[in-house]
């Protein structure tokens, strides 16, 4: 972008906004299955929204000068709270920066001899893998059962050493939507004097309306013998705006743990809750004006029409021929496998009869599949979905799987990144039909076969490129 010599008209600068984002996917209407959580509720979306701009200058670096997000983070923070088992929290900008405070409180209030390690199952977010390389902290990852992909709790139990400071559980793990053993696994990390974090950024605010319209969910929260903290995200099932997270602890003095303080310089005070310093409060009025537009009746009615679409959902693709469901998620996360269809290629054809599908690749074990986040606006068109699947799965079946050109992956696998530019990147990537610059959604069965195609570490280097280029 070149800076204009004179500022622009608003109405044309709106218009551009619409014109860079004709080639997005929709934010409403549930056909988007990943990334945005949508009520169906145009007016509880509105007052998100108008509150979100009431505060959007408001800075939260310093709640003496703008008390209001003091109350307004109490009362927000309160609630989450109140709904998972008490505790003290903090606001923050996502899970990532939820996950992060809280692995500095362990790290910070667990001082160990060694570096301190952090036991995770390989199902947990890569938010925690992020913590720990900011935060200087090992990770010491173990399998989940093969059939329901829950934490083993005896693999957990044997990973943890005199320099563990944090145990992982989630609620539910975001690959298959299912429920670690929190009770047991917290249990085992307190006999060992070990703190246990549960990853409810996903489930946290979906989980309780769900046992209240009937579902089965096993107790996860801070009422757990055993669990210290907490993260729950408001910009998930709370359908607050982005980003708008809790952190919760267990004890004040852990929440402590989590602050930074610095009085060496000269300048203006700092301390800080958060990761950032300056920051909006936009998305504090925004989770704020979300909780009290929808109440309890209104989270409650969304859990039921939930509930409802997510076991259609499962039932309804295990219906389909070739397609099963893995585990027996108790959340509303859904994720399905093939053993006779490319799952990458059904994600390609799904999006090109207007939805979108997340893909996931294999890990330890687990088949790549297809994810689906059922939100509350799901039940709606929930057959339509079906019917996409069904489609696109007979039309992935009929297609073939991805055919690699020979040597591909092992060229790849090779390949010295350092060595290449973006430019070359690039143009390698256009040379096996992928134009990392090209506008529109692209079809991505290929990159997605190259990357099931190679060990982790390559994937996130090769991933790393393709976000360089994308950005050049």
């Amino acid at each position: 972008m070149n800076l204009p010599d004179k500022g622009r008209d608003v109405g044309e600068l709106l218009a551009e906004i619409a014109r860079m984002k004709e080639a997005d996917l929709p934010v409403r209407g549930g056909k988007v299955t990943a990334y945005v959580y949508d009520t169906g509720r145009p007016e509880v979306h509105e007052a998100a929204a108008r509150a979100y701009a009431e505060m959007l200058e408001v800075n939260t670096l310093d709640p003496t000068a703008f008390p209001s997000v003091v109350e307004m983070e109490r009362q927000v923070v309160g609630a989450v709270a109140d709904l998972l088992g008490g505790g003290t929290g903090i606001f923050t900008s996502g899970g990532t920066e939820s996950i992060m405070l809280a692995v500095k409180a362990a790290r910070d209030s667990r001082r160990v001899e060694g570096r301190p390690r952090m036991v995770l199952p390989v199902t947990a977010h890569p938010a925690f893998h992020k913590a720990a390389h900011y935060l200087g902290v090992a990770v010491d990852a173990v399998p989940v059962d093969p059939v329901t992909f829950r934490a083993d709790a005896a693999a957990v139990e044997a990973a943890i050493t005199g320099d563990t400071v944090l145990v992982v559980v989630s609620a539910p793990s975001y690959p298959q939507g299912v429920v670690d053993p929190v009770g047991r696994i917290a249990g085992i990390a307190a006999a060992r004097g070990v703190l246990c974090h549960v990853d409810a950024c996903v489930g946290g605010w979906l989980l309780p309306w769900l046992r209240a319209a009937g579902a089965e969910v096993p107790p996860f929260d801070l009422s757990v013998p055993g669990v210290t903290s907490l993260s729950c995200d408001l910009h998930k099932f709370g359908y607050s705006p982005k980003g708008a997270s809790v952190v919760l602890f267990a004890d004040p003095a852990l929440r402590r743990a989590a602050y930074f303080a610095s009085a060496s310089w000269p300048g203006y005070t700092v301390i800080n809750a958060t990761v950032q310093s300056s920051k909006s409060a936009g998305p504090l009025g925004g989770a704020w004006a979300t909780l009290q537009a929808l109440g309890r009746e209104g989270y409650l009615e969304l859990g039921r029409a939930t509930l409802a679409a997510a076991r259609r959902l499962r039932e309804g693709v295990a219906a389909i021929a070739g397609l099963r469901v893995l585990g027996a998620p108790e959340s509303s996360l859904v994720a399905f496998a093939s053993d006779e269809i490319d799952v990458f290629t059904l994600s390609d054809e799904a999006r090109k009869r207007g939805w979108f599908l997340q893909p996931q690749l294999s890990y330890a074990g687990i088949p790549a599949n297809i994810h689906i986040t059922v939100t509350g606006v799901t039940l709606r068109g929930v057959e339509a979905m079906l019917q996409v699947i069904a489609e696109s799965a007979a039309a992935a079946r009929e297609r073939g799987p991805v055919r690699l050109p020979e040597g591909l992956v092992e060229l790849v696998a090779g390949l010295d990144l350092e060595a290449l530019d973006d430019a070359a990147f690039g143009e390698l990537a256009a040379s096996v039909g992928v134009d990392l610059n090209g506008s529109g959604q692209p079809e991505m069965a290929v990159v997605n076969a190259v990357l099931d195609a190679l060990p982790a570490d390559r994937r996130e280097a090769v991933l790393i490129r393709f976000l360089s280029v994308i950005y050049s």
